[in-house]
């Protein structure tokens, strides 16, 4: 019982071995993912304005859904701080469609099945058999660097604590 019990505390801590990677000030890795429409999505897209990149586990679940619509909900108000929105997770393009149709959601959804760039960004869950993304947020400035990681996410105060720290970190920059 106490080697499984170490066996799955070993898995669960390298779930998350990569977050402690990247530290706010460091540059976002770049990415190049397809979004609900199929349409490539580059980090250097956003340059010159912030982007709020947030990671959820799965399409239409709870808490994903909760946060999603709570992003959408207030989409004018980051168009208002000049932030873009992208979520990211492991599921398809088609998956992403059905959703943001769906909630009607007026942001892009990018698809990483292989978990490539959810990994870069320290977000992955991997217990072998079942990989997924991890509810994370980064905050991106004009300029390509992590302002601001959470990398613990309560869906339904999200979004309020990303506009405060939007509005906080353009009052400084």
């Amino acid at each position: 019982m106490r080697r499984l019990s170490a066996l799955f505390a070993s898995l669960l801590l390298a779930g998350t071995a990569q977050a402690a990677d990247l530290a706010v000030g460091d540059t976002a890795p770049a990415f190049a993912l397809p979004d609900q429409h199929g349409e490539t999505r580059r980090l250097e897209d956003y340059r010159g304005q912030w982007l709020v990149l947030y990671f959820y586990p799965k399409d239409d679940t709870p808490g994903c859904t909760t946060e999603a619509c709570s992003f959408r909900d207030n989409i004018n108000r980051l168009i208002a701080q000049d932030a873009a929105v992208l979520g990211v997770s492991m599921d398809s393009v088609e998956s992403h469609a059905d959703f943001a149709r769906e909630y009607e959601l007026p942001f892009p959804l990018l698809a990483d099945p292989d978990g490539e760039v959810v990994e870069r960004y320290g977000a992955l869950s991997d217990f072998l058999v079942v990989k997924f993304a991890k509810r994370q947020t980064f905050i991106i400035d004009p300029h390509g660097r992590i302002a601001t990681i959470y990398r613990k996410v309560n869906p339904d105060e999200h979004v309020r604590d990303v506009l405060d720290d939007l509005k906080a970190l353009r009052t400084a920059d």
